[in-house]
C-alpha cells in the first residue's frame, strides 16, 4: 500500500524485453535505504518488487499484464520516474490510499500555468472517468492528487510547487502518456451495489448526486 506522497525522482536506466514482459532496472538513492530483496516499491504509480539491487540501482520484472495496462514499457532510458516505498505502518498518511495497481492510462491533453500552479488535463476511457469525481483523489504516475474538474472526455487537476519540484510530473508535455489509478473506494462501492459496467453512466451519477 502506498500513500502517494512521492519520495524521490528516481532514473529509468534500461529495460530488457521478452515477447511480453521485461526487466527494468531504475537508478535510485533515498528509496534504497535498508531496501530487501522482494520489498515492493512504486514506480510511475505500479508496484513493483524488487529483484536484485545495488548501491544505487534496482531491478524489478513486469509481467505482461503491466505491459498493457502501463507506460513503464514505452519509456526510453533516461527517463524520470516517481518512487515511493511501501508505507510504513504508524507512519503518517499524507495522500490518499494507492494499492499501485494501475486501471489504465492517459494521455496529457494540455498544460497551463496559472500564477504558481500548473493545470493538467488529461484525456482517459470512459471506464476510468466514471470513478472520477470533482475534489476526488486520483493518482497520477503514482502521485497523489485532487481532481478539479471532470467532464465526459477528460479531467483536470491542479498541481503546487512543492509537488511540482518533487515529482516528475512537471517535465511532462503534451502528448505524453500518464498512468492512472482510481480511487479504489469507488469501485468497492460500486460492487457491492451490483452496478454493472454496462449500465449508463447516468446510473452512476444518479448514486454520486
Amino acid at each position: 500500500m502506498f500513500t502517494g506522497i512521492i519520495e524521490e525522482v528516481g532514473t529509468f536506466l534500461s529495460k530488457k524485453s521478452g515477447s511480453c514482459s521485461a526487466s527494468v532496472t531504475i537508478a535510485a538513492s533515498r528509496i534504497l535505504e535498508s531496501v530487501h530483496l522482494g520489498d515492493s516499491i512504486c514506480v510511475n504509480g505500479v508496484c513493483l518488487t524488487v529483484t536484485s539491487f545495488h548501491s544505487d540501482s534496482f531491478t524489478a520484472d513486469i509481467m505482461p499484464e503491466t505491459m498493457r495496462r502501463t507506460n513503464l514499457g514505452r519509456l526510453p532510458n533516461g527517463s524520470p520516474v516517481n518512487l515511493e516505498r511501501a508505507m510504513a505502518l504508524g507512519g503518517r498518511f499524507g495522500g490518499h490510499i494507492i494499492t499501485g495497481h494501475i486501471d489504465g492510462t492517459g494521455v496529457i491533453q494540455s498544460v497551463r500555468r496559472e500564477d504558481n500552479a500548473i493545470w493538467y488535463t488529461i484525456r482517459t476511457s470512459p471506464d476510468i472517468l466514471r470513478y472520477i469525481i470533482p475534489k476526488g483523489s486520483v493518482a497520477i504516475d503514482g502521485i497523489s492528487l485532487t481532481v478539479a474538474e471532470v467532464n465526459d472526455a477528460c479531467f483536470r487537476i491542479s498541481m503546487i510547487p512543492h509537488t511540482a519540484l518533487s515529482t516528475a510530473l512537471s517535465q511532462k508535455r503534451t502528448g505524453d502518456t500518464v498512468n492512472l489509478e482510481n480511487d479504489c473506494v469507488g469501485k468497492y462501492v460500486e460492487k457491492l451495489l451490483g452496478i454493472s459496467r454496462e449500465q449508463p453512466r447516468s446510473v452512476w451519477e444518479s448514486l454520486k448526486n
